[in-house]
């Protein structure tokens, strides 16, 4: 019998969602562990650098941390699988695009549902956080360890634009994500066709960990949009599930000419996400250009650990708000790029055209000065 996969992470973390639905898709033996498990601790963690989720061991022992590449070490090891990537340049452009909206776009809806709304959510999260504390602990230690915690959270969430003022907007936004997506599920049962793609499993992440299992926000989903409900069921199903759908769409895949329920999707994107990681882009490449001596291989900030450089400011929705700028967004979107770059002449036109048609044409173009890469498990800049 061969040694399983060890998946590290909580059931409430977004990133390890992730994971957990493409490792399930696809069939891979694993055995989920909390990050307080004692070998964690002990093993990972030291090789790691900071205490961060997921993480995958493999069963040789190699450490695999970060849910895309994890994904990508996946398919590589192993090419017999169902690839998370389409079959054509420009749905792969769109993979791409929905992968860096799904873990980054989606971040803040899914933290100010969160973290807004103690009232319904509180006790839940009390009791979702528990599996951090070392096992032993007892009520008036893990109390602590739930008040830093989810004052960091609480922090984090303010770092991703969710205030006040925010709020009413936010969750505006968010329905009309819900109604979008709702539209599109009613005729396909994944975003690109009839399998997952990059796509939903980073769809997943803020979908199913926050916005489907907190309870303000799980009430809202199964409401509002039911069919995202069952979306995000099937995506942590192992099997095929053709309840909803027709079987007759088993080998169907979304071709060049996109539905126009997806069209809306991206459109939808180039107004909730674009200004904001151009606004980085911008913010990034004045950091850069005042460090010039900046090493490669480093992050450029007093701990290695850190993965944020500062913050920028644009217009959204009619307000101003201020977020964090990460640079493992732009090791996302370089996916998108690098894709696009490659692309036959051909394919890199009629990606161009579709992206500029749903008002996406500059994150095709707009570049941060210098690479981020990942080396030792962090974000550093080439």
């Amino acid at each position: 019998m061969s040694t399983p996969y060890k998946l590290y992470g909580i059931p409430a973390s977004l990133y390890t969602a992730k994971a957990r639905s493409y490792l399930r898709k696809q069939k891979i033996d694993f055995v989920e562990y909390a990050v307080s498990d004692p070998h964690y601790q002990k093993n990972i963690i030291p090789q790691l650098g900071r205490m961060i989720m997921p993480v995958l061991e493999a069963p040789n022992g190699e450490i695999i941390q970060d849910s895309a590449d994890i994904i990508r070490y996946i398919e590589t090891v192993d090419a017999s699988l169902s690839p998370s990537l389409p079959k054509t340049p420009l749905l792969q452009a769109v993979a791409h695009l929905f992968e860096l909206y799904g873990g980054e776009g989606l971040l803040r809806p899914a933290m100010h549902y969160r973290w807004s709304f103690d009232e319904l959510n509180l006790h839940y999260l009390h009791s979702e956080f528990a599996c951090l504390a070392p096992p032993g602990t007892d009520d008036a230690s893990y109390q602590q360890i739930f008040d830093f915690g989810s004052g960091l959270m609480r922090k984090a969430a303010h770092s991703f634009g969710v205030n006040e003022n925010s709020a009413p907007l936010i969750e505006s936004s968010y329905r009309e994500f819900l109604d979008l997506f709702s539209a599109h599920l009613r005729l396909h049962p994944y975003l690109l066709g009839a399998k997952p793609t990059l796509g939903d499993y980073a769809f997943m992440g803020p979908l199913y960990a926050h916005l489907y299992r907190d309870p303000k926000p799980g009430q809202l989903m199964r409401q509002h949009a039911p069919l995202v409900a069952r979306w995000v069921e099937r995506m942590n199903a192992p099997e095929n599930n053709w309840a909803d759908h027709c079987a007759d769409q088993a080998e169907f895949e979304v071709d060049n000419e996109l539905p126009e329920t997806l069209n809306a999707l991206m459109h939808y994107i180039a107004t909730d996400f674009l200004p904001e990681i151009s606004a980085h882009i911008n913010f990034a490449n004045n950091w850069l250009a005042e460090r010039p001596d900046l090493k490669s291989g480093s992050n450029g900030c007093d701990k290695p650990s850190q993965r944020f450089i500062g913050n920028a400011e644009f217009a959204w929705r009619g307000t101003k708000l201020s977020t964090a700028v990460l640079p493992y967004r732009f090791y996302l979107l370089q996916n998108l790029q690098d894709h696009f770059d490659s692309a036959p002449k051909p394919d890199k036109a009629l990606i161009q055209n579709v992206f500029k048609a749903c008002g996406l044409a500059d994150l095709l173009t707009l570049r941060v000065a210098r690479r981020v890469e990942r080396h030792n498990h962090l974000e550093v800049w080439g």
